[in-house]
């Protein structure tokens, strides 16, 4: 697995549009995160069909189509340096099919960021884009707009992502399964990388890959069912070392804890836990498609070169 194009960093005055590609959006919470961002010093607009419902299927942040459109001409305006997503929930991967992807290549290299149900389009802009991307806070969402810690991280790592070069888990934990490893860093919501398999734009395999899992409110059972099915499917191969993050709303974590050790122990990689990012307070920002070395001893991930050129 090679490291992916990095996207240059932002500056002061930069103009980022904020995307709705899956589940609606609360209007007072994406304005405080807009209020957030205009801190920053960056130019953040909302695309047209962010704040949509569907008239059917209220789960989803209006027609498919729309939220398509929304993100591929944010992408493909040459004025603007980032695309942010608003939110998860679910819908990504109903409308990825819808965008124009030989456009959005040619729109050349600029920031991604999102978490969750975004994972499905993470892996698209890796497969389809070649494109390093960040796994971090959304701006509409609850763990963002409340945490200056989570907010703090995002911010170096867009500005000055030179001083987060070594991120390291908040808090440490044991390792699942001590050591090093080096690898390409991927990864996300381990429901919807299951999701994707044999999809378009999803990849075949993690192999050479530093692999980031967390997901949000799956029982025991379930988990255990997407994790032995990666495994299963052969996609789990090769892989060089995993980074657990958070598992909210899941099973208490001692059960986590144990079904994640006995389906990823198997590996023989270095597993390292408790990395804080994804659905948790002051989640860390992880760039996708980036070389580095995971410590699951020391829980630090070391990046080779900065998230952002």
């Amino acid at each position: 697995m090679r490291p992916l194009v990095r996207p240059p960093r932002l500056t002061p005055g930069a103009r980022v549009a904020v995307v709705a590609p899956s589940g609606p959006v609360p209007e007072a919470a994406l304005e405080a995160g807009l209020d957030i961002l205009r801190g920053w010093d960056l130019e953040p607009f909302v695309a047209p069909h962010a704040l949509d419902r569907h008239p059917e299927l209220d789960y989803l942040a209006g027609a498919d189509a729309d939220r398509a459109r929304d993100l591929e001409r944010a992408w493909c305006d040459p004025s603007v340096a980032a695309v942010f997503c608003a939110r998860g929930g679910y819908g990504a991967q109903r409308m990825a099919d819808l965008l124009d992807w030989t456009a959005m290549r040619a729109a050349g290299p600029k920031v991604f960021l999102g978490y969750s149900d975004i994972t499905a389009l993470h892996e698209a802009f890796a497969t389809r884009l070649g494109l390093a991307t960040l796994h971090g806070p959304m701006t509409a969402a609850a763990d963002f707009l409340k945490n200056t810690d989570a907010q703090n991280h995002l911010r170096a790592t867009l500005f000055t992502p030179e001083d987060v070069r070594v991120i390291a888990a908040p808090e440490r934990a044991e390792a699942v399964v001590g050591g090093r490893a080096r690898g390409v860093t991927l990864g996300g919501c381990v429901s919807l990388l299951t999701a994707g398999l044999g999809t378009p734009g999803a990849r075949t395999g993690a192999r050479g890959g530093l692999l980031f899992l967390e997901d949000i409110g799956e029982e025991a059972y379930r988990l255990d069912r997407v994790l032995t099915q990666l495994l299963r499917s052969g996609w789990l191969d090769g892989v060089a070392g995993i980074a657990l993050g958070s598992w909210e709303q899941c099973a208490p974590y001692d059960m986590v804890r144990r079904l994640l050790a006995d389906r990823l122990g198997g590996l023989r990689v270095p597993v390292a836990e408790e990395f804080g990012f994804g659905h948790c307070a002051g989640a860390l920002t992880v760039p996708f498609g980036v070389a580095g070395e995971l410590d699951a001893d020391a829980g630090t991930l070391t990046l080779d070169a900065p998230a952002l050129a």
